[in-house]
């Protein structure tokens, strides 16, 4: 089992050898050290992610050396991936292009965060918003979301459908954006997440949520593991419900060979 979605200090995480440690302890065989990066040029991206720390663009070959210790360490009974959660936007295709191709991670994660420049988890942004407007959001946002996964930059796509965390856009998605999204993961090397994020906390679902899994699952897809992990006590509780999950649908998820093959 292999988890490829956690975080650690180098964005919003607890610090890197806990986080391993946690993984290691909870049974894993690999994890992969995801943490949060944005290239975008427009200001107000690099006004956050320099407020928030989210400066991996800065600090990849630094935390590289640090993954490099950990996986020298004999007490390390883990394989440990270096990888990066992706902010997508269609407009920064090329700019994240070539950071990948700089960079030269394991596998990188792709992830559709903004609507408009605002993070989906701004709830109070939405709130007040006529429902008019928020459904024109959530069409937004599978637009992005096809256009990523088309794209094809990335191994692999979270939480595809993160606006579900938010209420004020919760309920929005149709069969048409889960047909369409369906039909882009089945013509891409890019596989979605199966994302636990959220699990045990105020939102109580998967990422894919029943309706967009079920669909997925039916078509057959391969779907990779993510338990988005910011906390090393979390790791093996959300492991707990994934393979749980896994077991009743029957699905194997992707192997660390199947995402370097593409």
């Amino acid at each position: 089992m292999y988890d490829y979605h956690v975080h650690t200090n180098y964005s919003d995480g607890t610090f890197l050898r806990r986080m391993v440690d946690a993984a290691a302890a909870a049974g894993l065989d690999g994890v992969g050290i995801a943490d949060h990066c944005n290239v975008s040029p427009e200001p107000g991206a690099e006004a956050f992610k320099r407020a928030f720390g989210f400066n991996l663009d800065l600090t990849y070959e630094r935390r590289r050396e640090a993954i490099e210790r950990v996986r020298e360490d004999p007490t390390v009974d883990v394989d440990v991936f270096d990888a990066v959660e992706m902010d997508y936007d269609p407009d920064h295709e090329g700019a994240i292009a070539e950071f990948l191709d700089e960079a030269g991670f394991d596998y990188a994660i792709g992830s559709v965060h903004d609507l408009d420049g605002v993070n989906v988890h701004a709830q109070s942004h939405f709130a007040d918003m006529p429902e008019a407007a928020r459904r024109e959001l959530v069409d937004r946002y599978f637009e992005k979301l096809v256009a990523l996964v088309d794209a094809e930059l990335f191994a692999i796509a979270a939480h595809p459908d993160l606006i579900e965390r938010n209420p004020h856009l919760r309920g929005f998605a149709t069969a048409d954006h889960y047909a369409a999204v369906t039909e882009a993961f089945a013509g891409s090397r890019t596989v979605p997440e199966i994302n636990a994020g959220r699990l045990l906390d105020d939102y109580g679902e998967f990422h894919p949520a029943p309706p967009l899994f079920d669909r997925l699952a039916d078509a057959g897809l391969r779907m990779s593991v993510g338990t988005d992990s910011h906390e090393p006590g979390v790791i093996s509780p959300r492991l707990d419900e994934i393979e749980a999950e896994l077991a009743r649908r029957g699905i194997d998820p992707v192997s660390p060979a199947e995402l370097a093959d593409g």
